[in-house]
């Protein structure tokens, strides 16, 4: 599949239309170019959770939203999975969270930089993320 601007720029070819939006999920308009793309959220998210010893500097991290622990970070994140499912019922094929794992200042991921520990427990997302699956 051919997607010819992921983010934005968006062009009447290919196959997808793909935006990326922080922090909140959000779409492209279904009938952008009047034509069959996919819609998909190529990036979203972008909560931050910076763990002391597990983070590339210790101060001046960085989040499009930051939290002080997993209970905040989790309780957000399944309010963005609620979003997801309301935009999946107006045509959204697809979603992509940012990011997988830290980088550098940004405390974005689901694990921390060094990889060493895992911000949501794997069993919770799987849990959070069943609804999405109809």
């Amino acid at each position: 599949m051919v997607n010819s601007a992921s983010g934005g720029n968006f062009f009447p070819v290919g196959h997808i239309v793909d935006l990326h939006q922080y922090p909140e999920p959000a779409m492209p308009h279904p009938d952008l170019f009047g034509t069959k793309q996919a819609i998909v959220l190529g990036e979203f998210g972008g909560l931050g959770l910076p763990l002391a010893g597990h983070v590339w500097q210790e101060k001046d991290n960085w989040g499009y939203q930051s939290f002080k622990n997993e209970e905040e970070l989790l309780k957000r994140y399944i309010q963005f999975v609620s979003d997801l499912e309301q935009l999946i019922d107006k045509g959204l094929s697809a979603a992509v969270y940012t990011q997988t794992t830290d980088v550098e200042i940004e405390t974005n991921g689901l694990i921390t930089y060094d990889r060493k520990v895992v911000k949501l427990s794997e069993a919770k997302l799987w849990e959070v993320h069943q609804k999405l699956y109809k």
